[in-house]
């Protein structure tokens, strides 16, 4: 099975979904078989690289009134999870070179242990995950070599494989994140209960095709 995950580290619901795909994917009699692929998929690409507002400061500005009870929402939805969302202290910044960061880390076979250490740094952490020696850092702490994972983030190796999985999103109809895309099949919202995640992985067609969460903001 080919297990495609379009994700962005800026998305709470990304680190939600993840946690909940772990959990199916450990239950599944054929996980051994399953490649599984992590997918760029930039949610604000015109963010610089030194962090603004926080994300729940820039919620307020989305949602108004409503935004105290959706914070909150997604923090509960995460404490389910085992994960502290510190939506006051995580600050959007762009997250492209987080992305080639994990281009490099599928390379070496640690693109799981990437991904969690950004989602950790960003969501959890408050971390500025634009800044260089943050992702040299966590870099380090999945296993990567220091001198390669600073020449890639001197340079400009795997911006064509970020700008590709954007190119191959809109081909498979990707809009949001997580979204998941089994097989080549239609992509189906990767943030789901974990008994439908398990059903999606037995091809069980019944599955949820809703529209995945983009940070759950409006438009």
């Amino acid at each position: 099975m080919k297990l495609e995950i379009y994700a962005d580290v800026l998305c709470p619901w990304c680190y939600i979904g993840k946690r909940r795909l772990t959990t199916a994917l450990a239950a599944h009699t054929g996980r051994d078989r399953v490649e599984m692929i992590w997918r760029s998929y930039e949610l604000a690409p015109e963010e610089g690289r030194i962090p603004g507002p926080t994300a729940a400061e820039a919620m307020a500005g989305w949602w108004g009134e409503q935004a105290p009870a959706r914070v909150a929402r997604i923090r509960s939805l995460g404490a389910a999870e085992g994960l502290e969302l510190n939506l006051h202290l995580a600050r959007p910044v762009n997250t492209f070179d987080a992305h080639r960061l994990s281009k490099l880390a599928a390379d070496r076979g640690r693109a799981d242990q990437m991904m969690e250490l950004l989602l950790h740094a960003y969501h959890t952490e408050g971390l500025n995950v634009a800044d260089a020696q943050v992702l040299q850092r966590l870099g380090g702490e999945a296993g990567l070599d220091g001198d390669e994972v600073r020449a890639v983030l001197a340079g400009d190796e795997y911006a064509g494989q970020v700008r590709a999985d954007r190119r191959r999103a809109a081909e498979h109809g990707v809009t949001g994140v997580p979204s998941l895309v089994i097989d080549g099949r239609p992509p189906v919202s990767g943030v789901q209960p974990v008994a439908e995640l398990q059903r999606l992985l037995e091809h069980d067609p019944t599955g949820s095709h809703t529209a995945p969460a983009t940070l759950d903001r409006p438009g």
